[in-house]
């Protein structure tokens, strides 16, 4: 994949006739800039069709504006991220840009490159609109910065049903045991028992597999500094994954989420572990012989993470991003966005019969079980931790080594956990 900056350009229709008012005024006598730069990393598949959803609500909403589409494609954003660095470096912003909600976007504030929206907040109703915890893991130092799209669940397991089927699996399982168990009945079978990609998705996994041998509150503990990297339930966490590695493809270096998304759908491999945005990308490629279940050993547990929107400061049409902002925290924008991309609304005031069935689930289960943060997707850590984590999880992919992966998490924390 290519570093360079992918831009390409969407008008879209205006055919609703509003107040100029709706979304702020031009900015002086009709010559202000109306193009929006929306820059994100939903370039393909569920992520695009929701993307699309949200730019419909906007045409309708803004009229005033044009959405521009700055994407750059790349799973969890690992490209858009190195091209909007250099864009922030060089003073040119995009109008708005994507970043996950919570502690990825400490070095932004840091940088003081976004603007504080809590004013905003208060004027568009979203202070009511979203939940308490969401609000508070949103604040910084009392001030908010970001409107976010939506909730998703990062540790869901996802399998072939035909292949399962063939393999004699006829159950979900629920602890890593059992999981282990089933790994070997599709090794069995000549199929590749668990797809996975690289640095981040291997991550992902991890975090799963930590889930399941700490707990919840233990987990959280890992971000926070209050659980140390160097204890044995850790320890026992990477033999696990180092077992697990020798169940997946021996390409998973070279492939994004969507290249191990596509041996499921070949009937190539039996399970996946990716985020529920994998439930809309394989709607909207037309395969639906799919199961999806919480992993093995996270039952009762929802590890969050959730897409957002900031102003850049610089931006050049401030008042076109305020209006796509509040069109992404609207309920009108929530529900179009939501229901393509398979995640669930960030607002309470969602209908869960207006989502398909996987939502539908989501949405009871973000309201009832215990909730945890992703640290591959910003929730839980820092970019700079993140990247710490997702170097180690590279190497380890490579050489299996179990002391030398600890040693590098208990140095990743001691320079950047809180």
């Amino acid at each position: 994949m290519r570093l360079s900056r992918r831009v390409s350009v969407a008008v879209v229709g205006l055919t609703a006739l509003l107040a100029a008012t709706a979304c702020g005024d031009d900015g002086g006598g009709g010559t202000a800039v109306k193009n929006v730069e929306v820059f994100t990393w939903w370039a393909d598949g569920g992520e695009k069709a929701g993307l699309d959803g949200l730019v419909g609500t906007f045409g309708t909403a803004c009229p005033n504006f044009t959405f521009v589409n700055g994407a750059v494609a790349g799973g969890a954003g690992s490209n858009a991220k190195q091209v909007l660095a250099s864009r922030l470096t060089q003073s040119d912003p995009p109008d708005t840009f994507q970043a996950h909600a919570g502690n990825e976007l400490n070095d932004y504030i840091s940088a003081g490159q976004i603007e504080d929206l809590s004013a905003k907040y208060t004027e568009w109703g979203l202070t009511n609109a979203f939940p308490a915890g969401l609000i508070s893991n949103l604040t910084v130092d009392g001030k908010i910065y970001s409107v976010p799209a939506n909730i998703h669940r990062a540790n869901m397991l996802w399998g072939n049903k035909t292949v399962l089927a063939s393999a004699g699996i006829a159950a979900n399982a629920t602890s890593l045991d059992a999981f282990f168990t089933d790994l070997d009945k599709l090794k069995a079978k000549g199929v590749t028992p668990l797809a996975l990609g690289k640095d981040w998705t291997q991550l992902m996994l991890f975090e799963s597999v930590l889930i399941s041998n700490l707990g919840a509150d233990k987990f959280i503990g890992l971000w926070n500094g209050s659980t140390p990297w160097d204890g044995a339930d850790v320890t026992k966490s990477i033999a696990d994954l180092q077992k697990l590695m020798t169940y997946t493809n021996k390409d998973r270096d070279t492939f994004d989420w969507t290249d191990a998304e596509k041996l499921i759908m070949e009937g190539k491999a039996g399970y996946q572990l990716m985020g529920d945005w994998e439930a809309a990308d394989l709607d909207a490629k037309g395969f639906k012989d799919y199961s999806y279940t919480v992993f093995p050993g996270n039952t009762g547990v929802f590890q969050w993470l959730a897409d957002s929107f900031v102003l850049p400061k610089g931006a050049k049409n401030a008042a076109g991003t305020e209006c796509w902002l509040k069109t992404v925290g609207s309920a009108e924008g929530q529900k179009a966005f939501n229901t393509k991309k398979g995640s669930i609304p960030a607002r309470t005031d969602a209908v869960a019969a207006d989502y398909p069935a996987y939502q539908q689930t989501a949405i009871a289960d973000w309201k009832s079980l215990k909730q945890v943060p992703s640290c591959a997707h910003g929730a839980g850590c820092s970019q700079g931790y993140m990247g710490a984590l997702n170097s180690a999880m590279g190497k380890f992919s490579s050489d299996g080594n179990v002391s030398a992966l600890q040693t590098a998490l208990v140095a990743a924390a001691g320079q950047f956990a809180k």
